[in-house]
């Protein structure tokens, strides 16, 4: 399958994630905040996607080996290099997630569901324990389920198609859309959160989506089924986002 036809097979899911609603719903730093406490796990279970990526497509281990596919694991090391330790606005490094909670302080939105969840994380508890005991939305519990779901695949080819097409190069699109909104409005102040949107559509749309495109035409190659279950897992991660969208639209008044 050819990745031009591949993308036009995703075009509808991704305009309805480009014009939905949502953005226009986002009139106050209430507003923000509420949109902001329920994609946190968004940004948070995408690491997840990028390390599986970078543990099945490099050597992580000791002694080491090279790699079978060194395209993508050349383009997934540059991926993760800016995604884990990133250089924010106070000039210090850190992750896009970390970003993303200092974004939140800035305005007031409650990290304690995120910080709780995570915190059980490096006591070793249970993922599955975590997610469904915690206090977290269910419709951000639907979300990461399907995240880890495409994870426990543990078919490269599976994961890097929800990593591209679920996030890298949708999120220059969607968060535009975001950018646009939020400056429209003057009542709204949260430059943590501007700088964290304008560097992601710097860095996807210029340099992780087009690498991200060619790791997985490397990964699929010719081989068919592969590219039709890219193409399942793209749809399905399109979908998870919709739903996603719907249900924080619903949690603003």
């Amino acid at each position: 399958m050819k990745i031009e036809k591949f993308i036009a097979e995703l075009e509808d899911y991704k305009n309805i994630l480009i014009n939905h609603n949502l953005y226009k719903k986002i009139n106050s730093i209430n507003d923000l905040k509420l949109f902001m406490e329920g994609h946190v796990y968004a940004v948070w279970d995408f690491m997840s996607l990028v390390k599986k990526l970078q543990q099945n497509l490099t050597c992580t281990n000791v002694p080491w080996i090279p790699s079978k596919t060194p395209l993508a694991a050349r383009l997934i090391n540059d991926i993760v290099l800016c995604e884990e330790t990133d250089q924010f606005n106070n000039g210090k490094y850190m992750s896009h997630f970390e970003m993303y909670l200092l974004s939140m302080i800035e305005i007031g939105a409650s990290t304690k569901e995120i910080t709780d969840f995570t915190n059980k994380l490096e006591k070793n508890i249970n993922l599955d324990d975590c997610i469904l005991k915690s206090q977290i939305p269910n419709f951000a519990k639907d979300f990461m389920i399907h995240t880890f779901d495409i994870i426990k695949s543990n078919k490269n080819h599976v994961i890097a198609a929800a990593f591209t097409f679920g996030r890298e190069d949708l999120i220059p699109d969607i968060f535009i859309e975001m950018v646009k909104s939020i400056n429209k409005k003057e009542n709204i102040k949260c430059n943590n959160l501007i700088y964290y949107l304008d560097r992601h559509i710097e860095v996807d749309s210029e340099e992780h989506g087009p690498m991200a495109l060619k790791m997985i035409n490397e990964l699929c190659g010719d081989n068919e089924k592969k590219w039709s279950e890219a193409l399942n897992a793209s749809i399905s991660s399109l979908k998870q986002r919709i739903n996603l969208w719907n249900a924080i639209e619903k949690s603003i008044k």
